[in-house]
């Protein structure tokens, strides 16, 4: 947990990233509401308009050592799925090392589960560097990119969102993102999402519940 300390830091420092996000989370709010009952009921912290099934699917990107994975080669048990990018000042960086965090914290209960961090900025977040991304994060996160088409069609089976501010010359630019969290299950796909500010237990808690539950 220690080592998450340094991240979570320099990630309280508030950017104009974090108001971008704010947007795209009360964008992707919108899709969530009324529901149905499910083998999941009791775990689920919110509601999917239409059904867990509108979210989530088959996707086909590029992992840290260059090579092309499909989910079915990532989600080979509980996952927690999140995209930004790597560049992000100060979102990112808290969101992912709460993620990590909740992770460890499943560990220590008896439960493995995979952090997956998928890049919505493939122009600058290469293979190696979502990979040293990663890697600094947890030593079980899983660090995705690919090409813009792949990207985006990942974005889109999770209903994400994202949009490069005007990058022109700008290497420094920004990327507004929504920033929930996914869990993911190898045998049910998606089944519930986390918001930014759930705390790691109380995440580990939900996780826990679905992973019991299935």
């Amino acid at each position: 947990m220690r080592r998450l300390s340094a991240i979570v830091t320099a990630g309280m420092i508030a950017g104009a990233a974090g108001a971008g996000a704010a947007a795209a989370d009360g964008w992707f709010s919108g899709l969530f509401g009324g529901g149905q009952e499910d083998a999941f009921a009791e775990c689920r912290g919110g509601q999917v308009a239409g059904g867990a099934g509108q979210i989530g699917g088959p996707f086909t990107l590029v992992n840290a050592e260059g090579e092309t994975v499909t989910d079915e080669d990532v989600i080979t048990e509980p996952s927690i799925l999140y995209f930004g990018y790597t560049f992000c000042p100060d979102v990112c960086p808290l969101d992912t090392a709460r993620n990590a965090a909740a992770v460890d914290i499943l560990e220590e209960r008896g439960h493995s589960v995979t952090p997956v961090f998928i890049s919505v900025d493939p122009e600058r977040d290469t293979p190696e560097v979502v990979g040293d991304f990663a890697a600094n994060l947890h030593p079980k996160m899983v660090g995705l990119t690919g090409s813009p088409e792949q990207v985006k069609a990942a974005s889109d089976a999770y209903r994400t969102f994202y949009n490069v501010r005007d990058a022109g010359e700008d290497e420094f630019y920004l990327v507004d993102h929504s920033t929930f969290s996914y869990l993911v299950l190898p045998e049910h796909g998606f089944v519930d999402f986390f918001r930014r500010d759930e705390s790691p237990e109380a995440m580990a808690d939900r996780v826990q519940c679905f992973i019991e539950a299935g």
